[in-house]
């Protein structure tokens, strides 16, 4: 039985087939669009989709949508109503898409797939908590979704077992943890649905001196992790912007613009809302498990990519394990929603050994085998020398090890915002100037941004405070204390904290010590963790710098051709693509190319 999921119409479009409850197939539209964050229907990602499956759209038994779209209609409507007349501007903005395209979808679906089959519409909530426990490795759970909004849900719990979900309760519309992050990477002068990674980042280097005033001001928090926003400070409910006059008068003055300098005041807001999100989070896990009495617990929903909340979830929380999607946001509503139709709708049953997790890694992507590569090759006229196998990994270790930065290009594309080693950037960990080197030169983009390391699973333990896998990139610990170094940096505030040299892995330890890891398994990516041993062996680190295959402003590669552009268009030193090596110098610059360093203002 095929069933196809799709998310669109939001941000992050994706589609996802299963068939007979395996996860054949998923990816981002933006990945074959090239445009990111794409939210448009994904016609590309459900090409993939079926082209993957050998099938048509006609030999589908279901197709589901992730949400409920006239429900969202409806709260878009009465909020808009609530707020008249102020707010006429967005609406008249929003209406066209909605009376053309969104509320048609049952017919976009049928004439798109030549599909005459049942059309399915979880809600938005379900499809992330289908996508969080389905997948996961345990026999029972509950379950939490955090995100900004969905019909009218903004978080939800519930318990999962066996192939089944089950809802207990939610937060609703205009009070929205997620929102409320996002009205911060606002007002930080970040890109709302794409700069909250930032925002993260810079938490670190500020301090929380306005926790207060938020919780006095902007929300009132209860004790089971459910609060109401105080919406005077807020302009998403009618507006063009998130927050209004009255929050920068509440903090000091207006927004910061996108692309100026970022101040402390920037940092200090960072942290501060970031101390309010993982509060929040504790005391909602708290609450889940208090009222489920279940040992773990999953997460999904955009809010679960805060990775430093998780770890503090899994640190201090009362839960004995817990699992994230890895496409935590609206992507991954596809995959829950194709899961949802499969266990929850069809009654399919479900064998979980609380070990393993039915994700693949999340390496569910396209994928180009040498021959594709190689007549990609010879079509452009790019010189490239092939390797063996054995070839690839020593050469490639050894690259790295003398301080190369490496195009990393091998398998199944990954599904979800993080590259976990099939289409990576590799740097050496070791060095202390390869973080501001890969930020400048490779990814274009602020130099606060920390890296991410990846390590080997049977080595975490030796250089990171964890105990147990985290093979999505979604959980920080911190560097062990026997890794750090002692670098007197009391005295130096805001970014001048970068010039410190922390531990002996500097490049992808952050300013407090943490990391946000991904370990890396022998099984599910053995040429990666190959390659890794190999580094390894070499230098005595079985940790290496693992970010993603891109640069600022645009998706991860997708297609060899996505690869190239990207390593000629930034310093990457060589590029990895199946078995062909290719060297910078050895390359033709590009006509008509792009300079990003001034696209990106860098000096």
């Amino acid at each position: 039985m095929n069933i196809l999921g799709i998310s669109a119409y939001y941000h992050d479009s994706a589609a996802c087939l299963v068939r007979d409850g395996d996860i054949v197939a998923a990816a981002q539209e933006e990945r074959f669009t090239r445009k990111k964050h794409d939210f448009r229907f994904p016609h590309h990602a459900i090409e993939y989709c079926l082209k993957e499956g050998g099938i048509r759209g006609t030999d589908l038994d279901y197709v589901v949508f992730y949400d409920k779209p006239f429900l969202k209609f409806e709260r878009l409507l009465l909020t808009y109503l609530a707020y008249a007349p102020r707010g006429l501007k967005s609406f008249l903005m929003a209406m066209p898409l909605w009376l053309k395209q969104k509320l048609w979808i049952k017919d976009l679906i049928a004439t798109e797939l030549d599909f005459d089959g049942k059309i399915l519409f979880p809600e938005h909530h379900e499809s992330h908590a289908a996508s969080a426990f389905f997948p996961s490795p345990f026999k029972e759970a509950a379950i939490l979704t955090v995100d900004g909004v969905g019909e009218w849900a903004t978080a939800s719990y519930g318990i999962g077992r066996d192939n089944q979900i089950e809802i207990l309760a939610e937060l609703q519309f205009p009070h929205s943890l997620g929102l409320l992050y996002s009205a911060f990477t606002y007002f930080t002068g970040f890109k709302v649905n794409s700069g909250e990674y930032k925002l993260m980042g810079l938490a670190p280097y500020g301090e929380p001196k306005y926790v207060d005033l938020i919780y006095n001001e902007l929300i009132d928090l209860k004790e089971d992790g459910s609060f109401r926003m105080n919406m005077k400070y807020f302009n998403y409910c009618a507006g063009l912007t998130m927050t209004n006059d009255r929050f920068a008068r509440l903090f000091g003055g207006p927004p910061r613009k996108p692309e100026t300098r970022i101040t402390q005041r920037e940092m200090d807001i960072a942290r501060s809302i970031q101390v309010v999100t993982e509060e929040i989070m504790l005391r909602m896990a708290r609450h889940v498990h208090k009222e489920t009495g279940m040992k773990y617990l999953v997460l999904a929903g955009g809010v679960a990519l805060n990775c430093v909340a998780n770890g503090r979830i899994l640190r201090e929380g009362p839960f004995e394990d817990i699992w994230i999607q890895p496409a935590a946001g609206d992507a991954g509503g596809a995959l829950g929603a194709a899961l949802y139709v499969w266990y929850q709708y069809l009654e399919n049953s479900r064998q979980a050994d609380n070990k393993t997790d039915f994700q693949k890694g999340s390496y569910l992507g396209p994928s180009f085998h040498n021959d594709e590569i190689e007549q990609f090759l010879k079509e452009e006229n790019i010189p490239a020398q092939k390797l063996s196998d054995a070839e690839i990994i020593s050469t490639t270790a050894d690259l790295i090890a003398s301080g190369n930065v490496i195009g990393w290009f091998q398998g199944r594309m990954e599904f979800g915002p993080r590259a976990l080693g099939s289409r990576s950037i590799l740097g050496d960990a070791r060095s202390p100037k390869m973080q501001s080197v890969m930020n400048l030169k490779i990814k274009f983009r602020e130099s606060f941004r920390p890296f991410a390391p990846s390590v080997l699973e049977e080595h975490v333990s030796d250089y990171f405070e964890i105990d147990r896998p985290s093979p999505y990139m979604l959980l920080v610990a911190s560097v062990r204390e026997d890794k750090r170094l002692d670098g007197h940096d009391g005295a130096l505030t805001g970014l001048d904290k970068l010039k410190v040299q922390r531990s002996v892995i500097p490049a992808v330890t952050h300013v407090d010590y943490s990391a946000r890891l991904q370990t890396v398994n022998r099984e599910t990516n053995p040429l990666y963790h190959a390659l890794i041993h190999a580094f390894h062996q070499k230098t005595g680190c079985p940790v290496i710098i693992n970010t993603s295959f891109n640069v600022r402003g645009e998706p991860i590669v997708c297609t060899p051709k996505d690869a190239f552009l990207c390593f000629m268009r930034t310093n990457m030193d060589y590029l990895i693509m199946g078995n062909f090596l290719l060297d910078k110098k050895q390359q033709k610059a590009l006509e008509h190319d792009i300079d990003w360093r001034k696209v990106y203002e860098l000096d």
